[in-house]
Formats: structure tokens, C-alpha cells, sequence
């Protein structure tokens, strides 16, 4: 019986899997039929509607056939996209306004929102309005709405700004609770990451450390809300948030307003309403009764605008955490890239620099040398490379940056991280707590090593701190020849800490402030490209089921979120499951064992909600439980 038992579970998983096969042929296959025929309209005089249903990341990550049949997608809008988009509507005579509907917008990291809201205040000068809306803003939406000629809020909304910052998991005390060891090697005084594991709090130093880092990416938001819009004095509203919600009898929306964060409240039909006013009425579309044009409408309308020859600049990204081999889209798969860079150039004769964009706070040291080999190889053979660095590159991710003749960041970048740790967790307590041992036999000290049953031998440890330190010894001498600074110069600023692009560029780790845009010029000046450069995109594409999926899917969002405290809840969860996640593939053995990556980073870099929804082990539901 249970033989048969077996064969039936089996005999169901494969009908199964046939099943979900099937659907996402059919979807591939429909909506190629669909979509053959089908072209963007684009309505003379409407708006180009952006309704951020996700969050904005460098390179959208990629799901399984199995979760893209089940609506599992990770809701992503791509930067490069969005200010593409939005700086042909700028020169576009059909688009007469902008519209932002943030009500789903998860975030993104600041360098990104900067980097966007530079191409509003493009629009805006332009001579065209942009009108945002939202039921209630946080940091990121209300500073991704502050270019616009107006920002309208629900009256039973609100604004709640909050700062960088929060709170870790320590898991010090449970482990040993437990009786699990962790064998942890490291060097630098500020490598945070192992203190989850170690400790039951963060040491003086990283919180030290961590609380400059948020100081500083706080002024440099302060900065730019100070420039965009100039009446509003965050600092006093923070400081007086009770006061100024009593003088109201609560009313966030009118608080909101009164210090000058909003500039009209409405409900969804009052806002509806302007907007047809502004851009005339149409059919009922996603986003209500006014004329416009969709994000994804209008990137496939414009997309026969780009130029498809003519000396290029090519765009390496390396995106999320920096593994071993294959990777799919959001992560940085050593091998994946290296291949995309080789095809690339072998297929493109026209490319003559390359950009190397990067947004990771690391990972694999030897994935890291990789891919910093494979630009090098590119340099060797005469291509100027110029490193982009996006919302985070520390650790690995500056690992790979070295790579470049010039760095370009942003003062919100998180970058540094220069230090190298390996964790190995042990059981031989809680195996002897339940009555098992280990024994056995060994032609060398180094036989059946890294023992996780019996634990590791006082060998196998000297031996992996040694290795900790040589790539430590390595990655201080790879920054000083990429940098031009002596190595105890470099080893003074790198011990693991984390800095902000602001602090980086005084540090000379990197060059210069400034955009994606601005590197992709700058490389292209290197080549002797005149004018305006093609860029092409070097990364794995999207594959052809999961754009058919989206197709069907981009209108579904999920439950989101609406009121700005609830907001901020999705946000902390959002957060927590991407800590559990790295922290969890560390504790696995799935990753390498030297590792150069940055736990600190999550804390203004850009979400991932891929890899947090991977994350709901029992950890998160348990924190997050509905």
C-alpha cells in the first residue's frame, strides 16, 4: 500500500507539472497571436500615465514557469525604462501631460528615485504639467512625486516620512539555544554581516558605523527635498508630527498640506476628474476616464525610435547578489554575464565602450573576480570600461567596479564594504543533545572536512582564516591598483565599512556623481563617439513565456497597501524577508564560502521582492503572520 501510495503522489506531480507546462504554452501562444497585429495607440494630446504598481529596480528579476502560471510575478518597473519613457514623452507633441499613480509603488533605492527624478524635472521643463496621485506618501514615493506641478493626496491619507534605518535580526541566543555553532572567519572591524550569527547585538563599532551611513543618506534626501520643493520643511514636520496631526484633530491628509508636502486633496474621482479636464475624456481605462497612454503602451510604441546602428555603448548590469555560474535575471550569475559579454561583443562590432552598472551589495569573491576579469579581458582588447554604480556596489559589487577607468555614483550610493568573511554552521551539540555522535577515521587532518556533524578541526580553521585573509590581502591590493592609493591607505577606510557615495567620492573610491546617463557619455567620449551614443543592453533576455505572462498579468498588483502606516508595514516586511534571505543562503552552504557581501546595504538599496518572496520561511511568516 504504500508502495502504491508513492506511485500515486508521483503519478499526480507529473500530470501536474504537464498541466502548468500546457497553460504557459497556450499563454506563449495566445499572446503572440494577440499581440502580432497590435499596435500602441498613443492619443494625441492625453498623458503618459506611469502607475508604478512595484518597485522601480535596475533589471527586473525573473520567475519559474511554475510561479508565472500561478501569478506569482515580481511586480518591477526597470529604471532605464521609466526614464527612457519619459524623456520621449518629453519631446512627444501627442503627450500633453504626465501622470504618476503611486498607490502601488513599493520603492526603489535613492539612486534610482534620483535618477527618475531628473527625468520629470526634463518633462517639466519641457513646458508639460506632471500631476501625481496617491492615497499616502512615504520617503520614496513622496520624493519620486516631489518634481511634480501638483501632488495630490486622498483626504484620508496622508504623509509619513520616516528616514533611513531599522532594525536587524541577532539570532546569536537562539543558536545556541539550539546548540547549532557558527564558525564564522573574518577580517574587518566593521564586516557586520556575521554579527547576526555571533551576537545578540550590533557591536559599538558597526552600529557606529551604521548610524553614520543613515546620517548620511538622510542629509542627502533632506537635500534633494529641499531643492524640489523648497516650502516644505521636512525636519520641522518630523519633529512636530503630533503636534501638527492635534492642531488638525488627526487629519493626516490636511497636516500634510498645511506644511506644504501635498498640494491638493481629492478622492480618486475628484482626481479623475481634473485630469480629463487637462486631457480630455476616453474609454474606461486601467487608470479612469482621462486620455493617456500606458508605461507599457508607450515604451512599445517607442521602441522602433531607437537607433539600430551607428557606433554603440554596451551596458553590462550586475544586479542582486553575485553567485557562482548561472543566474536568472536579478541575480548576478558569474558565468551568465561573462557569456552575455562574450556574445555581445562577438556579435556586435559596433560597441565600442562598455558601462558596467552595477547595484549589488555582493556575494561570491570568486564570482566577483569573474566578472571583474571578463570587463578586464574587454579593457585589454581596447574597450574604455566606465563603472555606473546604482543604488548599492559594496563588497563584491565594488569588487567588479574596480574593473573600470572611471567610477560614476550618486551621493546616495552605497559603496565600500571592502572585507571578506566565510561562515560554516556546525551541529555536533545539538546532534550529542539528542543522543548523536560522530566518529570515525581520517588519513589526514583534512579527511571528511568541513565536518558539519562532529564540527571543524583546529587545522581546517587556521587554514580558512588564513584564506579570509589572503582574499582580504587581495581585495585591498585590487583597490589600490584600480584606485591609484597606497594599500594601507586603502585598508584604512576598508575594514568592511560601508560608506555613502557622498563620503566614497572624498575617499577617491569613486570618481564622480553622477547617472547612469552620465557614464554611458562619459564612456562614450572615451571611444571618440560623437554625439549621441547607441546603447545596448548586455544581460540575459527576458524570456519569451515570461514577457507572454506578463502581458496577460501587468494589471494585477495584489493587495497593496493604502494608508501610510500600513504602507510602511509592507515596507519593514519587504525588508525583514530579504535580511532572512541572504542571511538564510549563508547559513545554507549554497553560496560560497568566501564571501565579500554587505548585509547593512538592504537598508537603501533597491527592493527585492523576488527574492523576498522566496524568503517566507518560517522566520517570516511567523514575523509577518496574517
Amino acid at each position: 500500500m504504500k508502495f502504491l501510495g508513492t506511485l500515486w503522489r508521483i503519478v499526480v506531480g507529473i500530470k501536474d507539472l504537464l498541466v502548468l507546462a500546457l497553460l504557459a504554452v497556450f499563454f506563449i501562444a495566445l499572446s503572440a497571436a494577440l499581440s502580432s497585429g497590435r499596435v500602441a495607440r498613443v492619443p494625441d494630446g492625453g498623458a503618459l500615465v506611469v502607475a508604478l504598481n512595484g518597485a522601480i529596480v535596475d533589471q527586473a528579476g525573473e520567475s519559474s514557469p511554475f510561479d508565472a502560471a500561478s501569478g506569482n510575478l515580481p511586480a518591477e518597473v526597470q529604471a532605464r525604462d521609466l526614464v527612457r519613457a519619459i524623456d520621449a514623452a518629453a519631446a512627444d507633441n501627442r503627450i500633453k501631460a504626465l501622470v504618476l499613480e503611486l498607490d502601488g509603488f513599493m520603492g526603489a533605492g535613492q539612486a534610482n528615485i534620483d535618477a527618475v527624478v531628473a527625468a520629470l524635472e526634463r518633462f517639466r521643463k519641457s513646458g508639460k504639467p506632471i500631476h501625481a496621485w496617491a492615497t499616502a506618501y512615504t520617503d520614496d514615493s513622496w520624493l519620486l512625486a516631489a518634481p511634480a506641478t501638483r501632488i495630490w493626496a486622498n483626504p484620508l491619507g496622508g504623509v509619513i516620512l520616516t528616514g533611513p534605518g531599522g532594525s536587524n535580526l541577532y539570532f546569536a541566543r537562539a543558536l545556541d539555544k539550539l546548540n547549532i555553532d557558527v564558525n564564522v572567519f573574518r577580517v574587518g572591524t566593521y564586516k557586520s554581516f556575521v554579527e547576526p550569527y555571533t551576537r545578540a547585538s550590533a557591536s559599538p563599532e558597526a552600529k557606529a558605523a551604521d548610524q553614520a551611513l543613515v546620517n548620511s543618506l538622510w542629509q542627502s534626501w533632506l537635500g534633494e527635498a529641499r531643492r524640489l520643493r523648497p516650502r516644505a520643511d521636512i525636519p520641522a514636520y518630523i519633529a512636530q508630527l503630533p503636534q501638527r496631526l492635534g492642531r488638525f484633530g488627526g487629519d493626516g491628509a490636511r497636516a500634510a498640506q498645511d506644511a506644504g508636502l501635498v498640494d491638493q486633496l481629492g478622492s480618486r474621482d475628484d482626481f479623475d476628474a481634473a485630469m480629463v479636464k487637462l486631457v480630455g475624456d476616453d474609454d474606461l481605462a486601467d487608470w479612469g476616464h482621462y486620455a493617456g497612454v500606458s508605461l507599457e503602451d508607450y515604451l512599445n510604441a517607442i521602441a522602433g525610435q531607437q537607433a539600430r546602428d551607428g557606433d554603440a555603448v554596451g551596458v553590462v548590469y550586475v544586479t542582486g547578489n553575485i553567485v557562482d555560474g548561472e543566474a536568472p535575471r536579478g541575480t548576478a550569475g558569474s558565468a551568465t554575464i561573462r557569456a552575455a559579454l562574450e556574445e555581445a561583443l562577438e556579435k556586435n562590432d559596433d560597441i565600442k565602450a562598455l558601462v558596467v552598472r552595477v547595484d549589488s551589495g555582493g556575494g561570491s569573491v570568486t564570482a566577483s573576480e569573474e566578472i571583474r576579469a571578463a570587463l578586464l579581458a574587454a579593457r585589454a582588447d581596447g574597450l574604455p570600461v566606465v563603472a555606473s554604480f546604482g543604488p548599492v556596489a559594496a563588497s563584491g559589487g565594488y569588487w567588479v567596479g574596480t574593473a573600470a577607468d572611471e567610477i560614476y555614483a550618486q551621493p546616495s550610493t552605497i559603496t565600500g564594504s571592502i572585507g571578506v568573511f566565510a561562515i560554516l554552521p556546525s551541529f555536533p551539540r545539538a546532534l550529542n543533545e539528542i543522543g548523536i555522535n560522530a566518529d570515525g577515521v581520517k588519513a589526514t587532518p583534512y579527511s571528511g572536512e568541513p565536518d558539519v556533524v562532529a564540527g571543524l578541526s583546529p587545522e581546517v580553521r587556521q587554514v580558512l582564516q588564513l584564506g579570509v585573509e589572503d582574499i582580504y590581502r587581495r581585495f585591498l591590493g585590487v583597490v589600490s591598483t584600480a584606485r591609484k592609493l597606497p594599500v594601507a591607505e586603502v585598508d584604512r577606510i576598508a575594514q568592511g565599512r560601508v560608506w555613502a557615495g557622498t563620503e566614497a567620492k572624498t575617499l577617491k573610491l569613486v570618481d564622480k556623481f553622477g547617472t547612469l546617463d552620465a557614464a554611458i557619455a562619459a564612456a562614450a567620449a572615451k571611444a571618440g563617439i560623437k554625439g549621441r551614443p547607441r546603447v545596448i543592453d548586455i544581460e540575459k533576455p527576458v524570456p519569451e513565456w515570461l514577457k507572454a505572462l506578463q502581458s496577460f498579468d501587468r494589471a494585477e498588483t495584489g493587495e497593496q497597501a493604502r494608508d501610510p502606516w500600513a504602507r510602511l508595514m509592507q515596507a519593514s516586511r519587504l525588508r525583514l524577508a530579504m535580511a532572512v534571505a541572504d542571511m538564510g543562503r549563508m547559513a545554507s552552504g549554497r553560496s560560497a564560502t568566501m564571501q565579500a557581501a554587505c548585509v547593512e546595504c538592504a537598508v537603501a538599496g533597491s527592493p527585492r521582492q523576488a527574492s523576498a518572496t522566496q524568503a517566507e520561511t518560517w522566520l517570516a511568516r511567523l514575523i509577518g503572520a496574517q
